[in-house]
């Protein structure tokens, strides 16, 4: 059983944090709906040009005397954040799930991912040294790594905690100030994160907290003190950002939606296919870029399909999986799984008239798991992110018929294979149009050190959000050239 997801009694004010104090912006006030009740939870002043500005320009008071730090005195504060997080996981697990409608143990277990990359942030006191050679007969080139400065994250509401982990710890471990624009939908997380970082040292203005919609992104994405800026959100909110960032001269890495396949082999574990592609697209109620969302079933595929559904078939609502962030949100799949039946989908499951669990009142926005078999290629519910527990099962012929749909695919995050035979897993591997592969697992997201990103319509600039990657993005590598004394036996670099 989960443990049950506690909601605040009373509402609690998200603010905008600056130079180590609590303020609110002046724009629109909103309130922060649970999706567990539909009732408030919260609320949010969305903050204008001039609270982002404020914001900005503490961090950039900030940022040179953090940057000028040793890298092992800054990995100091994220030791002690760590700490914090550790003995507080549980806690702030129940923030995240009421605002965002996750289950306790998914918010818990996306606050773990997030400190698996701050292990890694950890890691570049022992592995960024840069580099010292003796290249000719008394010249010496040297490399070390310079933070930018100020930059900043826009981070989206599916993952209050999760990703903005992905991108503070690396960020700021590198000597940054960093400035973090939270989702208005679920603005409660930053709080908590915020204080864990002044608890455990962080300087004053080196971490600010800007809560707002549109104008606060593309204040951020204007402001000239903003060195590079990392974004995570739907394909078409991810290309404006990067278009209008990078026309200002900045360095910026924007991560879109995904339609993410499943290509099903007849010859594979029925078990696996069962609990794997249910986890898949029923976690976090469906709403994360990694979720399946189509299943490309080749060949007979009935007695595998019948598994999932019977997975499927076990879950409960506010137990086993969790609600949608809106009442938008809700009418949008509803209305879409309506289209998909009246396109000639076979309804093989109906999350419709799943009604809210008793626990939360009679409020909130739920679904249940819901598989719609035999869609149409290219149709709505085959080809478009609906951002829910909705799985659509594409009948084909052949393995190659399959990776000839999933080519079609405009988005590139993952892509998964369920099968027993390694020469068909190799050849999805190859052949796949994404940035992730996973070969019998349904939501394939690397762990550290290896990088999280996707291509083509899932991500918008270079290199990847986490890893490696990620430090060259946080950083500018200054190349020092040097010779003390002329060599009497001189080449013709020295």
């Amino acid at each position: 059983m989960n443990t049950p997801v506690r909601i605040p009694a009373s509402p609690v004010d998200a603010l905008n944090w600056v130079s180590g104090r609590w303020e609110p912006g002046s724009g629109t006030k909103q309130d922060v709906l649970s999706p567990y009740t539909g009732r408030p939870i919260g609320r949010v002043t969305l903050s204008a040009r001039a609270e982002v500005d404020r914001a900005v320009t503490a961090a950039r008071a900030a940022a040179p005397a953090w940057g000028s730090l040793t890298m092992k005195d800054r990995a100091a504060v994220l030791f002690r954040f760590r700490e914090i997080l550790m003995k507080e996981a549980s806690e702030i697990a129940h923030t995240v799930a009421a605002e965002s409608g996750k289950l306790h143990g998914e918010a818990e277990a996306g606050l773990m991912k997030g400190v698996e990359v701050l292990e890694f942030a950890l890691s570049l006191q022992n592995l960024e040294q840069g580099g010292r050679m003796e290249v000719s007969r008394g010249v010496f080139c040297e490399e070390r790594r310079e933070p930018l400065g100020v930059v900043a994250g826009i981070t989206p509401f599916n993952f209050p905690a999760m990703v903005p982990m992905w991108m503070m710890p690396i960020a700021l471990g590198l000597g940054n100030a960093f400035v973090w624009k939270p989702s208005d939908k679920t603005p409660l997380t930053s709080r908590l994160l915020a204080e864990a970082w002044d608890r455990a040292g962080l300087p004053k203005g080196v971490l600010t907290v800007v809560q707002g919609g549109v104008e606060s992104v593309e204040a951020l994405c204007d402001h000239p003190s903003v060195r590079a800026l990392g974004f995570v959100g739907s394909t078409p909110v991810a290309r404006a950002v990067y278009a209008r960032a990078t026309s200002q001269g900045k360095r910026a890495l924007c991560l879109g939606g995904a339609k993410n396949p499943i290509i099903l082999m007849p010859d594979a574990d029925p078990e696996v296919v069962g609990q794997g592609i249910t986890a898949s697209y029923t976690g976090c109620a469906g709403q994360r870029c990694m979720a399946a969302s189509v299943v490309l079933a080749v060949g007979d595929a009935d007695p595998l399909l019948e598994r999932v559904v019977a997975e499927s078939r076990k879950l409960r609502l506010g137990e086993t999986m969790g609600a949608i962030i809106s009442k938008p949100s809700l009418e949008k799949l509803r209305a879409a799984v309506g289209r998909a039946e009246k396109a000639g989908a076979r309804v093989l499951l109906d999350g419709r008239g799943a009604g809210a669990p008793q626990a939360y009142g009679d409020g909130g926005n739920w679904l249940g798991p819901t598989i719609l078999d035999h869609v149409q290629p290219g149709s709505e519910a085959a080809a478009e992110e609906l951002f829910g527990p909705v799985l659509s099962v594409v009948r084909v012929k052949s393995l190659e018929e399959a990776l000839e749909i999933q080519a079609r695919n405009p988005y590139g995050n993952a892509v998964s294979v369920f099968t027993q035979l390694g020469y068909v897993a190799e050849e999805v591997a190859r052949r796949a149009h994404a940035g992730m592969v996973g070969v019998n697992i349904g939501v394939p997201v690397p762990r550290e050190p290896f990088s999280f990103g996707g291509t083509h319509e899932s991500k918008f600039g270079h290199g990847d959000i986490t890893g490696r990657s990620a430090v060259d993005f946080w950083t500018d590598r200054k190349k020092i050239t040097m010779k003390w004394a002329l060599q009497k036996n001189w080449n013709w670099m020295s």
